[in-house]
């Protein structure tokens, strides 16, 4: 797992800045692209790929545990789509 210091971390070596300013940098872009999502927009990075809101519809479901049927409540989720050259990086292309 990558955390965002590290991401930070390595930027900061890369591009001549203190740790403190990639940090900020680094928070910052994933700031930008949570208030994307959360004003239902998408966030298309070419090369890397898109966030996008995905809702999924309200839906009858079961309990596990006792086979009782159950609402389960819309919800919303952020789902990535990679670029086609992330795509072809992680199958060998």
């Amino acid at each position: 797992m990558t955390t965002t210091t590290e991401i930070a971390d390595k930027i900061a070596n890369e591009q001549s800045l203190t740790k403190a300013q990639a940090k900020a940098i680094v928070e910052s872009v994933f700031k930008e692209v949570s208030d994307a999502a959360r004003s239902g927009a998408e966030t298309s990075i070419p090369g890397f790929g898109k966030f996008k809101v995905k809702v999924t519809p309200a839906r009858e479901g079961r309990n596990p545990s006792t086979g009782a049927k159950i609402k389960i409540a819309a919800s919303k989720k952020l789902a990535f789509a990679p670029a086609k050259a992330i795509k072809d990086a992680l199958n060998g292309g």
